[in-house]
């Protein structure tokens, strides 16, 4: 690419981000606008792999969201010189053979804390109050048909007084606890290292955490040691009217024991907004298991969460281009 020549931007999946893509605005979406000011700027919604090669040919600079990026598609794309992975996690680019061609990849940190810690909540709500299934019977008639001024489709639980276990103590698990502890919730927390926090908390062992807990949340990171950390085992040691959330990710949780809790009685509640595959595969034991809330992985994905990731998606290209690029992954 000559000095002169624009910069080409490629994103492989920019459906992930604004399900308009291609560059139609709303002002529930964000703009692309930032980023067609930087370069040529060229926007598909979604990119398999074996798509990579062919559109990024002449990319210097590539977005991603969830389409991968191994070490044979940067073997065979020569100009380019950086990845933008529109996220933060960046378990889909292959941050080795990235760094040997001397290509930074840089990610969007902290986009999404307070819409991931309102989604918990939105979860807990739903199974302490049981908005959804009201709501429905409502709107079924039973209201109308109920001979008296109210009716309730099943208990529902306070709060305030209850003990919420936080697993991991990182900037979502925080505000979480800043949440609970507004409701009147007593907070504890079991992580590798003890941070400073807003409110008052009690660091105990993992083990505590799951016999004391009535609502557990998990927040620590999918590492070999946390893979299935909700197992028979510790399900054992809860209340049996105790609620599981996973807003983490999928694996934490090994969903054939949960599923096997929630059908026996021993688990009160589980509720999530990730599972181990993503869309599930068939036949998920806890999709139909009794006491459960599930969300299709949208706890991210608010308009002014995704608004700031794009604003900080641009600003990396941005700094990039300035010669001092920002949220490098694989310095």
């Amino acid at each position: 690419m000559s000095a002169s020549a624009p910069h080409k931007i490629v994103v492989l999946d920019g459906f992930t981000l604004s399900p308009l893509g291609k560059g139609e605005q709303s002002p529930d979406h964000p703009s692309w606008d930032e980023l067609a000011a930087l370069g040529e700027l060229t926007i598909h919604d979604r990119t398999t792999p074996d798509q990579v090669v062919e559109r990024c040919a002449d990319a210097d600079i590539v977005l991603t969201n969830k389409a991968l990026l191994r070490a044979d598609h940067f073997a065979a794309l020569p100009d380019l010189r950086y990845v933008g992975v529109m996220a933060t996690g960046t378990n889909i680019v292959d941050l080795d053979a990235a760094r040997e061609r001397g290509i930074p990849v840089c990610n969007v940190p902290g986009y999404s804390t307070m819409s991931v810690a309102q989604h918990v909540f939105a979860l807990m709500f739903e199974m302490a109050v049981r908005v959804g299934p009201t709501d429905a019977a409502v709107k079924a008639g039973k209201w109308k048909e109920c001979p008296d001024f109210c009716f309730t489709v099943a208990p529902f639980t306070e709060l305030a007084g209850k003990t919420l276990g936080i697993v991991g103590f990182g900037a979502i698990a925080q505000a979480v606890a800043a949440i609970g502890h507004a409701l009147g919730m007593k907070i504890i927390v079991q992580s590798r290292t003890e941070k400073p926090s807003s409110v008052p908390v009690e660091w105990v062992s993992v083990t505590e955490l799951f016999k004391r807990s009535d609502v557990i949340t998990l927040h620590c990171p999918l590492t070999p040691e946390t893979s299935k950390l909700v197992n028979a085992e510790r399900i054992a040691l809860m209340k049996p009217s105790a609620w599981i959330i996973n807003t983490g990710r999928g694996p934490l949780v090994d969903e054939e024991e949960a599923a096997a809790a929630l059908h026996d009685g021993r688990l009160g509640g589980f509720a999530a907004d990730v599972l181990s595959t993503e869309p599930p595969s068939q036949g998920n034991p806890l999709i139909g298991a009794p006491r459960t809330v599930i969300t299709p992985h949208i706890a991210w994905a608010s308009v002014e969460a995704r608004k700031r990731l794009m604003a900080t998606v641009a600003g990396n290209v941005r700094e990039f281009l300035a010669g001092s690029p920002k949220n490098v992954v694989n310095g």
